[in-house]
């Protein structure tokens, strides 16, 4: 088994073998392959754990799936959800404002790009786009957008085939998946021009643990960053943040702006966060054990509430089928005989059953009526979701969102 693969022995981000066991969720699948029907009961699974590591404080994984098993093809499309594409439409404004609204010819690499929808964006503010995305789908619905993708793992290698260097590189909800990190992040400083700005949007450990929100740990997550922990990576490769705040997307998600090292001055707010991450002890071990004690009462909580919904007689569905929720439902151990099925707006999962705990997917719009109780899965888009069945909800629907114990 190669060093970048299976098990691994040493931190992704400083090699370092100092890994202590963190929180640990079990054997699971691989989440986002939703399976065929001749799939079912034939899927691999694989250790779940986060371990830290005591000299560079980083949260991560310390089992690798292939990156060719989770990202040559999946069913993820990002511009399902509007809240998503409406976030990505003001990121684009902002960088366009701040830092290249005058520029002439300008441009911006994303690298996972999926379906394109982060780069539209650029598009109609007079970007030059180019995304980088491995799965074939969401490459190919990309393509027919209208938005050049070339379907290829994000490398150093990659950036020196293009031979183009960009105004922006966007890395929106994908700079945690690399398995080749450090090829990554060289990459990423190659292809930026001299004045470039490495916009990079990810999953914030310290609001993950604060808001109890562990179903995003999965095994597509490799690495969960804090400031500390990102920045250390950064300056391995001559690149410094500037600027960071925390959005409220998917349950906390920091945007951070990063350049060559010595070109920007750090911002009062990145200095803000850097303290808050300081006295919060977000990157403290006894962070993540205390972390993984209070899964342990989640679980707890949610299965009593689910029980007696269907001893009661109420049919329970699930609502949305991302990835998270099958990392719940696993760990949980939730199947079929609690909830009867998972409802999606993405058709690319249509007919397909929840990996490990194979609960079918139905359509929201093939619906002939709606269950008793939703579980609501898809917790993260909660506005959108209510105000889209704001009907279902006059009639008497109960939307049950997952426990999520909040630190302290």
């Amino acid at each position: 088994m190669s060093v970048e693969t299976g098990q691994r022995t040493t931190c992704r981000v400083c090699d370092a073998r100092a890994l202590i066991p963190a929180i640990d969720l079990g054997s699971q699948p691989w989440c986002n392959h939703f399976l065929r029907p001749d799939e079912i009961g034939r899927e691999p699974f694989y250790p779940l754990r986060v371990v830290y590591c005591e000299r560079c404080r980083t949260a991560q994984l310390d089992y690798t799936i292939p990156k060719e098993v989770m990202f040559g093809d999946h069913t993820y499309l990002t511009g399902v959800t509007r809240t998503l594409s409406e976030h990505f439409r003001r990121v684009a404004e902002e960088v366009d404002t701040r830092f290249f609204q005058d520029a002439p010819a300008k441009s911006v690499l994303d690298i996972g790009s999926n379906d394109g929808t982060q780069l539209q964006c650029f598009q109609a503010l007079g970007y030059n786009v180019l995304g980088i995305e491995s799965a074939k789908t969401p490459a190919r619905i990309a393509a027919e957008k209208g938005v050049e993708t070339v379907q290829a793992f994000f490398n150093r290698d990659v950036v020196r085939r293009i031979g183009r260097r960009f105004h922006v590189v966007t890395a929106a909800g994908v700079f945690f998946h690399l398995e080749e990190l450090h090829s990554a992040t060289d990459g990423i400083r190659e292809a930026l021009r001299d004045d470039g700005v490495f916009a990079i949007q990810f999953l914030y450990m310290k609001s993950i643990v604060e808001e109890g929100s562990f179903d995003q740990i999965y095994h597509e997550h490799l690495v969960y960053y804090t400031l500390e922990s990102l920045e250390g990576l950064l300056s391995r490769h001559g690149l410094a943040l500037f600027d960071a705040y925390v959005a409220p997307i998917h349950g906390g998600s920091v945007i951070a702006f990063a350049t060559h090292q010595g070109r920007r001055q750090p911002t009062p707010r990145l200095q803000e966060l850097r303290r808050k991450e300081c006295e919060g002890r977000a990157n403290a071990l006894e962070t993540y054990q205390g972390f993984a004690q209070r899964i342990g009462r989640m679980k707890e909580g949610d299965l009593v509430i689910l029980r007696r919904t269907k001893e009661a007689g109420r049919r329970i569905y699930g609502l949305g089928a991302p990835a998270k929720g099958n990392t719940r439902l696993n760990h949980f151990a939730i199947g079929p005989d609690v909830i009867s099925c998972l409802v999606e707006r993405n058709p690319l999962r249509k007919g397909l059953y929840s990996p490990g705990t194979h609960i079918p997917i139905a359509l929201e719009e093939d619906l002939k009526q709606p269950p008793d109780v939703y579980y609501v899965l898809a917790w993260n888009f909660r506005e959108e979701i209510l105000a889209r069945h704001r009907e279902d909800v006059a009639r008497g629907v109960e939307f049950c969102f997952p426990t999520r114990l909040r630190q302290g």
